[in-house]
């Protein structure tokens, strides 16, 4: 049994990260224990997570497991988890508690936990003491291992906790089944040594390490060939990618420009941190046509003193300043940002100051949250004492600011033609496909199915707060 130490995740050593590519293995006896079975991936959080799970399911099917869209209908159930607020926290445990239910009904039905909830302490220690029917637990360094934690788990049939507490390396050569054949995630970096107070990311990711370019861009370049048409470059801070090299000077920049050569119709990257957000940046998004116009650009709190508690390292004149210069230099930019309320000592002034930065930022759209305490970062032992009810009418405050400035920018789109990569049917009408713009914004499309999969021009009919309406324009 291998659990996680929070007190191991949070060093950082100068030893050298390591490129791994051997490391993804399937046992002989494991490689058709899957014959006959389906499998259910349940994901939470962020984008990350989401790739996490297109690899997961990869791994599962090279063992023979089907996938299946119902989680009553799995033989093996996985819960990729997100730690970043308790929200999420109690939603995984609720859909535990649900399947506990089933598993008394079918005793054969295997159950784990994945991703960043598995790198907690707490967590684990919970799993090991309440959650003793389930299977397995893996974390977010040790994913290639999967094949081997089920081995060990039928031979001893019991709870198997294997989850790994280190900076972590760079594992190439896992495979993904990605969940769209048009567009794909395509991770650049892992992990992040930002530590800013409210934040458990560094402990559940780990060190900053940044893969090479070369095998970014031949992921690419496979992904052109399989007829992709949009990539997103994905990382915890993606604007650090290169920092970690030691012996040569290749930056988020030179990425960004290679990437685009590729020949890729669309180029997006999340999530970037001001504090990394370079001049060089902003000069290859505006030069070329096919990185998208569109920046997700945290800036969680419009206060400089709250800022300086959450350890972001900028002043809200500093953001103020990187965005005026993004809107200056990349035409018709969309920008979206993160913000969050309540915060550990946050006055009525603080707030006012976040308000005033969304009235001059008029952002296309944002993020907000009431402050969630994590066990072991340094915010969740400062003093909070602004009342729930004060965190909620602030929020509220807010979202009503955010959604005006949304329907604003969205009502400026009415009449114009902009390309639209259509990727479904629309969850609003099923005779109508949804797709988005490069600058982000939901299109609902009158239009046939043969459109989907293809980036087609769209005339904006109407907009609404979330999205806009229109129709092909050939």
């Amino acid at each position: 049994m291998l659990k996680p130490n929070f007190k191991e995740a949070k060093k950082r050593t100068k030893d050298d990260i390591k490129v791994l590519r051997n490391e993804y293995v399937i046992p002989d006896d494991v490689k058709n224990i899957g014959k006959n079975k389906k499998y259910f991936i349940k994901t939470y959080g962020c984008q990350m997570n989401e790739h996490d799970s297109e690899m997961i399911s990869a791994i599962l099917e090279d063992m023979s497991y089907t996938k299946t869209s119902d989680y009553e209908d799995a033989d093996l159930i996985i819960l990729n988890t997100c730690a970043i607020r308790e929200n999420a926290h109690n939603k995984t445990f609720g859909m535990l508690g649900r399947i506990k239910h089933m598993k008394q009904e079918k005793p054969g039905l295997m159950v784990g936990l994945a991703g960043c909830m598995s790198q907690e302490e707490s967590v684990v220690e919970e799993i090991i003491n309440k959650y003793k029917w389930m299977d397995f637990v893996f974390g977010t360094h040790n994913i290639h291992k999967l094949p081997e934690i089920l081995q060990e788990h039928v031979r001893t049939k019991k709870l198997e906790v294997n989850v790994w507490s280190n900076e972590g390396n760079v594992i190439e050569g896992i495979p993904s089944k990605r969940d769209s054949k048009y567009k794909a995630w395509v991770n650049i970096m892992y992990g992040c040594d930002k530590f800013c107070t409210y934040c458990i990311v560094p402990y559940t990711r780990g060190k900053q390490r940044s893969r090479m370019p070369e095998d970014i861009i031949d992921e690419v370049k496979d992904l052109i060939k399989r007829g992709y048409q949009e990539v997103t470059l994905l990382g915890q801070n993606v604007n650090a990618y290169g920092k970690d090299f030691k012996n040569t000077d290749y930056k988020m920049e030179n990425l960004l420009s290679d990437v685009a050569k590729t020949g890729i119709k669309r180029v997006r990257f999340v999530t970037s941190h001001p504090w990394d957000f370079t001049d060089n940046m902003i000069e290859v998004i505006a030069k070329y046509d096919n990185i998208c116009n569109y920046i997700h650009l945290p800036v969680q709190s419009g206060s400089s003193r709250i800022l300086k508690l959450m350890g972001r390292r900028y002043t809200k004149e500093d953001y103020l300043k990187l965005y005026n210069k993004i809107k200056a230099k990349v035409k018709n930019c969309s920008i979206t940002t993160d913000i969050i309320v309540g915060f550990p000592g946050e006055t009525k002034e603080d707030f006012k100051q976040t308000l005033d930065l969304v009235k001059k930022c008029k952002f296309d759209s944002a993020f907000t949250f009431i402050y969630s305490p994590r066990e072991g970062t340094p915010a969740a032992k400062m003093v909070d004492e602004t009342t729930l009810e004060e965190k909620e009418q602030r929020l509220h405050k807010l979202n009503e600011l955010v959604n005006k400035y949304s329907k604003d920018a969205n009502r400026k789109l009415v009449g114009k033609i902009i390309p639209v990569l259509l990727e479904s049917v629309s969850e609003k009408d099923e005779n109508m496909l949804a797709g988005y713009t490069d600058t982000m914004k939901l299109v609902n499309v009158k239009a046939d199915k043969k459109y989907i999969g293809k980036i087609v021009n769209v005339k904006i009919l109407d907009a609404k707060t979330w999205s806009l309406d229109g129709e092909i324009n050939e």
